[in-house]
């Protein structure tokens, strides 16, 4: 994978630096977030959180609207470490006709926010075809931070009936491989995505749906997932791996229309 595998991140700073002493964010409405990290250089600004932890979960909130009527709502999640503590808040900005006219496979913009109130990753998924028999149109995600500097993509690598990707820096040059399972609707069990080396000969991380009980997965729209990676992982190749979570989150792979009341 390049300098993007497993070359660790700076213990020092140069010139001198000093960081600032971490800060804690006082709990809002229960929430309790992960303590603001110190500056790094050339680390893009609200990334640090990312070179401390090597595991994040995401919550998707419940909306009960959707769940009472079937109309699809913009989505919210949650980004936690493995301590429970919020690292980021996304949530994604699309039009009422674009998100109930599109479903999945709509395209959409996702603004993930950290407990600064500032927007340091942002994800654009254009319109693309959600089928395998367009090898020329597939799925592609685009992972900005900040936002408005492209830091790398996510595109889907055609296949008869594996799920694949490949995760791309700025310059579009292939990084990282992801797999997924053949079956990827199995009920009562984990879906893994195994994040591989460019060669896919090493093992690199994984990306993980969790089953989340047979009333939730009927009745509501909701998904945990799990991201695990290498600590000294590039910081902009973790953010572009929160990016392809998301984008997972979103293909009709596992993203499928749940139950509802109406």
């Amino acid at each position: 994978a390049g300098s993007y595998g497993f070359q660790a991140q700076p213990m020092g700073f140069p010139g001198g630096f000093v960081p600032p002493p971490v800060q804690s964010q006082p709990p809002m409405d229960g929430t309790i977030w992960m303590p603001v990290p110190p500056s790094i250089p050339n680390c893009p600004p609200g990334l640090e959180y990312l070179t401390q932890i090597d595991q994040v979960l995401i919550h998707q909130q419940l909306e009960v609207l959707e769940i009472v009527t079937g109309f699809e709502e913009n989505n919210k999640y949650e980004v936690k470490n493995s301590l429970g503590q919020r690292v980021y808040f996304a949530a994604e900005d699309t039009d009422c006709m674009t998100r109930n006219c599109c479903g999945p496979s709509r395209p959409f913009t996702m603004r993930i926010i950290d407990n600064l109130g500032r927007e340091v990753i942002r994800l654009h998924r254009p319109l693309r075809c959600s089928t395998c028999c367009c090898p020329c149109c597939l799925q592609e995600l685009e992972v900005q931070a900040p936002p408005g500097t492209t830091v790398g993509y996510v595109v889907q690598n055609w296949h008869v009936c594996l799920p694949r990707f490949t995760i791309q820096d700025e310059k579009r040059k292939d990084i990282l491989k992801i797999n997924g399972p053949c079956f990827v609707c199995r009920c009562c069990e984990d879906i893994h995505f195994e994040v591989m080396s460019l060669d896919e000969t090493c093992p690199v991380g994984r990306i993980s749906k969790q089953w989340t009980g047979i009333v939730r997965e009927m009745f509501t729209d909701t998904d945990n997932f799990g991201i695990s990676f290498p600590m000294d992982l590039d910081v902009k190749m973790k953010a572009v791996m929160l990016g392809a979570c998301f984008l997972i989150v979103s293909c009709s792979l596992i993203h499928q229309r749940k139950v509802t009341f109406s």
